[in-house]
């Protein structure tokens, strides 16, 4: 099938937690063109069912491709375990065939499974994420000899999405203090949201590793791009950035003015 020329790059996250993915990305690829959207109506994704969170990733994901998107990031965790293989294996083939979806977690776990440094490690991540065990399950199947210790953090999302860090920061000291009892050598931030508390984190955490998705997401997605060229060369190279939401926040706007200066942010038509 002939792909079109002049595609961007989507990513979609169910709140601004994916902007940090979006800013890492192009720091590391700053010549195509990307449009982000996120689904900050119906966050957090973390405490709804599987079949809530394949219905909205799948709008999500279709409306940027209907932004000539040929290949779209899921940046959000919950909706990378609950809905990206159904849509991978079945949604996408029969719907956009010469279009592509990745996740955040595949990555994130091929990180540290290979790290001789790492023998027990924690995962932070929301309700659902943590009850798919996908972590799990991906990490066993690389090196089944890790220890895996897994919390949820409902209360982080609301958080951070509201701009309010202060309290944000008295749960993390609660997360992480878990982490520690349990002797962990490394943390992996398992919601595209937690980076934007990375620093607190690392402060907490003392001299545990943290494994942060937007240090990892822009590396895989450069590799993905420089295996397949036939992806690649329809991309458009023109430097645009254009951000949609579903629901605009006042911290929203502030993160968006400040990482894409001269992006626009709007609210994703109905």
């Amino acid at each position: 099938m002939t792909m079109i020329k002049n595609r961007k790059i989507g990513i979609f996250d169910s709140g601004l937690g994916g902007l940090i993915i979006l800013k890492s990305i192009r720091s590391v690829l700053p010549n195509y063109d990307y449009v982000y959207f996120g689904d900050t109506k119906h966050m957090p994704y973390g405490n709804k069912t599987q079949y809530e969170i394949r219905q909205l990733t799948i709008n999500g994901v279709e409306f940027l491709f209907k932004q000539n998107c040929s290949i779209v990031i899921i940046a959000c965790n919950t909706a990378s375990a609950k809905a990206l293989g159904f849509m991978q294996q079945k949604w996408l083939p029969k719907n956009y065939p010469d279009r592509k979806i990745l996740g955040v977690i595949i990555p994130t776990v091929e990180i540290v499974a290979f790290n001789k440094k790492i023998r027990r490690i924690g995962v932070l991540a929301t309700k659902s994420t943590v009850r798919s065990n996908v972590y799990k399950k991906e990490l066993e199947k690389l090196n089944p000899n890790m220890q895996l210790f897994q919390l949820s953090a409902p209360l982080l999302v609301p958080a951070i999405e509201s701009g309010n860090f202060k309290i944000a920061r008295v749960y993390l000291k609660k997360y992480i203090a878990y982490f520690i009892t349990k002797k962990v050598e490394a943390i992996i931030l398992g919601c595209t949201h937690y980076p934007l508390l990375k620093l607190e984190i690392k402060i907490l955490a003392g001299n545990t590793i943290i494994v942060s998705q937007d240090e990892i997401i822009s590396k895989a997605l450069s590799k993905y791009l420089n295996k397949h060229n036939e992806i690649k060369r329809h991309l458009s190279t023109n430097k645009t950035v254009i951000l949609f939401t579903s629901k605009i926040f006042q911290y929203t706007k502030i993160i968006s003015e400040r990482w894409f200066a001269s992006a626009t942010l709007f609210l994703r038509p109905k």
